[in-house]
């Protein structure tokens, strides 16, 4: 057997075994879910079947969320570096699954963000095969994103198909149009937002770290700022996003005290950065190492936070079909039982456990090259564009904003690679006629100089390219010049990646309202 015929043997086997345990999982769910319809009294067999054939998608619905949404707390840290992709997978579903159950809330609003007026339907079972058929049209069109490889919004994947369901069932005025249009602009705003703060974070970096002589001198002063300023976002994104969800706490308590907390991490972190710095390189392969941790520690509570958030979209439209079934009532908010909650949890692990990596693989490394230092920008715009837009009361989706960071991240690259080439080509302008060794060494003295002594030096290098040109004729005749410009570009950002992603972002609402209306007359027709 060649290499090429046994790595297509195991990967088919691979594919098998993933099936296997998905629909097993699966199938686990719907056993499960026909003992709580039979312990249900007054139910009807077709209302058991509705209940089983829900907990059913409602599973294949966090197992999508698992296996498309968690990429964007774990891609950049696998991407980097800081953790392998086995590590990343046991902790993003550990913590997912713990977010989802501890803090997943008591109460799940069934109507996310008040798409649709559930006070229009007037029948019971009616409003359950809409939550059905936007139940199965999001996990579908998850399904089909994870598959080619698109990070898409799960919240705006369930918007879409319930606004779908609900125009099939009730007409385009039982939709809250506001609601959708502010949807669309998050569309545009949250990934710019993203961009420009992981952008401005990772520039500081450079400006005050990396381009600095003695590196690791640097690092000891800056990373422990570094830190703590994560400590204090991501502390006051747990008191709003995490813990939010148990007791409320109001957004300048959350703020003061994620600041206490990032104070208490400074004065900790700040002795042993030290030490920790001073044994590494100085490179920027050993200010990277001193940020392997708080990657890992964001990465997790990252994951925690959304477990707690996002689960809703998969159980949220499940507990009004169990309400419904159960009390022939209608619930805009439904008390969720434990198993709803389970089920979700247990959902999202499985999803990413067997599906996860594909994903987590584009958002790290096939958009950008990532260091840790890049991925802590990231980590800290996600964090903080969240934290600003819920305060705005902008709908956000963290998975626009973090595939949004990323991209900051690479085309600040690009401008950056640009900006130096540039300079490169003064230099060699400035030492016309001179001997190559030479223009070499000096070369290598601007590279490693601070910001400061670059300016100096390119000043120099531009009156000496103007005095040559003054004496001799220009240096680059107007061809060689368009040349050059077309050589500075470098694309560190993969188009194709980013063309394929937002495509796919700008389909995701209608996509699944179409699909989601399809399947609401397909039900209704089965059923009714």
């Amino acid at each position: 057997m060649t290499k090429k015929s046994r790595s297509s043997f195991v990967t088919r086997h691979m594919d098998a075994l993933q099936l296997t345990s998905a629909i097993g999982f699966l199938l686990l769910v719907g056993f499960y879910a026909s003992l709580t319809g039979a312990n249900v009294l007054g139910l009807s067999s077709t209302a058991v079947w509705l209940l089983i054939i829900s907990a059913v998608v409602g599973g294949y619905m966090a197992m999508n969320i698992g296996a498309n949404d968690v990429a964007n707390n774990m891609g950049p840290a696998v991407g980097s570096g800081a953790m392998t992709m086995g590590w990343a997978i046991v902790i993003a579903a550990v913590f997912e699954a713990m977010g989802a159950i501890v803090a997943g809330g008591e109460v799940v609003g069934t109507i996310k963000g008040g798409i649709i007026d559930s006070k229009q339907i007037t029948d019971a079972t009616l409003f359950a095969w809409v939550m059905f058929a936007a139940l199965l049209a999001g996990a579908l069109w998850l399904n089909l994103a994870t598959a080619i490889g698109a990070p898409v919004s799960t919240t705006h994947s369930i918007i879409g198909a319930i606004m779908g369901a609900g125009i099939a069932a009730g007409g385009w005025g039982l939709v809250n149009w506001g609601t959708i249009g502010s949807i669309v602009v998050s569309w545009v705003v949250s990934p710019l937002m993203g961009g420009a703060i992981a952008a401005a974070f990772l520039y500081v970096i450079k400006r005050s770290i990396t381009y600095r002589n003695e590196m690791t001198v640097a690092a000891t002063r800056a990373v422990p700022w570094l830190i703590a300023v994560m400590a204090w976002a991501f502390g006051t994104y747990m008191l709003l996003k995490g813990v939010g969800q148990l007791v409320k706490v109001p957004f300048w308590s959350a703020f003061l005290l994620g600041a206490l907390f990032a104070v208490v991490v400074w004065a900790v972190i700040r002795r042993p950065i030290a030490r920790l710095a001073v044994r590494q390189d100085n490179s920027k392969d050993g200010v990277n190492k001193l940020f392997t941790w708080p990657l890992v520690c964001s990465a997790a509570l990252l994951s925690f936070a959304h477990g707690a958030n996002d689960v809703a979209n998969a159980v949220g439209p499940l507990a009004a079909i169990y309400e419904a079934v159960k009390a022939g009532a209608i619930a805009t908010k439904a008390a969720t039982p434990m198993w709803v909650m389970l089920l979700g949890a247990l959902g999202l692990a499985v999803g990413l456990a067997l599906y996860g990596a594909k994903l987590i693989r584009t958002v790290g490394k096939e958009i950008t090259e990532l260091d840790n230092m890049r991925a802590y920008s990231i980590a800290m715009a996600a964090t903080l564009t969240v934290i600003v837009a819920s305060q705005l009361g902008m709908p956000v989706s963290t998975t626009h904003v973090t595939i949004g960071a990323v991209f900051g991240v690479g085309f600040l690259r690009e401008l950056l690679k640009v900006n130096y080439a540039k300079m490169e080509a003064v230099v060699f302008a400035g030492h016309q006629g001179e001997d190559r060794a030479e223009v070499e060494a000096y070369l290598q003295r601007f590279e490693a100089a601070e910001v400061q002594e670059k300016k100096r030096m390119l000043a120099d290098m531009k009156r000496r390219a103007r005095l040559h040109e003054a004496a001799e004729g220009a240096v680059f005749a107007k061809k060689e010049q368009k040349a050059l410009k077309k050589a500075y570009k470098k694309e560190l950002v993969k188009r194709s990646a980013v063309l394929r992603i937002v495509a796919a972002w700008i389909v995701t609402v209608p996509a699944t309202a179409v699909l989601a209306a399809i399947l609401f007359h397909l039900v209704s027709a089965v059923l009714g």
